[in-house]
């Protein structure tokens, strides 16, 4: 399963529209939950991009609409930043319900101080991290000075934010300054993860150090160099988000071990998304990326799958080297394959049958070393035409294909 639709009730009933993305291929490793920025939906750009960077490390992430933004009901006027961190705990508990609580909270610009806010209350929490947050929600006042006035004097006021209009309610100020932020971070008892930019024009990076400041340890700093507020460039989302799920894995418990079923059963998932060529991998827990160069529309993330197939051969010559070496008891010592593949004309090939189109041909490169003698080097280098993989390439190979 790629990707979920789900929906949730928030403290007043209301339906709030979410994503819950998964891994490749797995039984997600750990669920994460992620609020995003004021006024933003959870189909920015960057979110997405953070939520891939942890599906690749098993990790499954659900992105929600806060009430009145998105897909979600309710009246955005009516909300604030103490519904914000209500509408976090609904989905907390609607995961846990569910599927099973999060054990990591993410949270983007006055995202982040909602995460903060709201962990206590979310007893799964092991980890959170916050993206360009601000260390008191007021912060925000700043984009709404220009209506301040009327806001107060009127009781509410429509302004003009990236773009789309929004009614800002005096009660929406005055919650503002209701939240102490420090309190809530120096007690927050989870460990946490602050990125923040030193470029960030719309939440000062000072504001990462007061958190910091406030925040007991365990406690982490990441600079999000020449990355702007919104992460509108995807190599900061993504950088984003593979720090997180690094970070997040030394409070994950470890989960690696497979059991003989999947061994026996040699499943390898892959998920190619709808922009671009870049592929996930999961080969039996372990996860992998492949692409293409850039010059074939590629963004060059990882190697191409003839790069994948020729590495399957080369691992599995070593692997059959070192297992026939010990078994003998010669003193092998370390190996080193090289490869290179290729296509040539089958007429250039003296080895080949068919001379009328092009063939593969794959130059491996065997080093041995260790006190080997002559003998024992030449019997090495016929085992390795004996690799399963060297016969699997020579064999004839059946493939079954059908859509799901």
């Amino acid at each position: 399963m790629h990707f979920q639709k789900v929906e949730f009730k928030n403290a007043d009933g209301e339906t709030l529209a979410a994503r819950l993305d998964f891994p490749v291929g797995e039984t997600p490793r750990a669920f994460a939950l992620f609020a995003h920025c004021f006024t933003c939906s959870k189909n920015l750009r960057a979110v997405a991009n953070i939520s891939r960077a942890l599906n690749q490390q098993g990790i499954a992430v659900l992105r929600f609409d806060f009430t009145g933004l998105g897909e979600s009901e309710g009246d955005f006027a009516d909300t604030n930043f103490s519904s914000n961190v209500a509408d976090l705990v609904s989905a907390a508990e609607f995961m846990a319900e569910k599927f099973e609580g999060p054990r990591i909270l993410i949270g983007h610009s006055l995202g982040g101080a909602a995460v903060l806010q709201a962990a206590p209350e979310i007893a799964s929490a092991l980890a959170v991290a916050t993206i360009g947050a601000p260390a008191e929600p007021s912060h925000v006042r700043h984009l709404l000075t220009e209506k301040e006035e009327e806001i107060r004097a009127h009781g509410q006021a429509e302004l003009t934010l990236a773009g789309r209009k929004f009614t800002i309610k005096k009660q929406f100020l005055d919650d503002l300054d209701a939240n102490n932020m420090q309190s809530a971070i120096a007690g927050l008892r989870r460990a946490l993860l602050i990125l923040h930019s030193p470029i960030d024009n719309t939440v000062g990076v000072e504001n990462a150090a007061a958190i910091f400041q406030a925040a007991r340890h365990p406690k982490s700093f990441v600079s999000l160099d020449h990355a702007d507020h919104l992460l509108t460039q995807e190599q900061d989302s993504r950088y984003a988000g593979a720090v997180i799920a690094a970070w997040a894995e030394r409070y994950l418990e470890a989960s690696t071990a497979r059991s003989s079923e999947s061994l026996a059963d040699n499943r390898i998932s892959v998920r190619t998304r709808r922009r671009g060529l870049q592929t996930e991998i999961n080969a039996n827990g372990h996860r992998l990326l492949a692409d293409e160069p850039e010059s074939v529309g590629g963004t060059n993330a990882g190697p191409t799958p003839y790069d994948l197939l020729v590495s399957a051969l080369g691992a599995c010559t070593s692997m059959t080297l070192r297992l026939y070496a010990d078994h003998k008891g010669w003193p092998l010592e370390d190996i080193d394959v090289s490869l290179k593949h290729k296509k040539i004309h089958a007429r250039d090939c003296e080895e080949c049958e068919t001379t009328n189109a092009k063939v593969d041909q794959i130059e491996r490169e065997i080093e041995l070393h260790g006190a080997l003698d002559e003998t024992q080097r030449t019997r090495l280098l016929e085992i390795a035409d004996r690799c399963p993989v060297h016969r699997t390439l020579h064999s004839e190979v059946i493939i079954k294909t059908h859509l799901k």
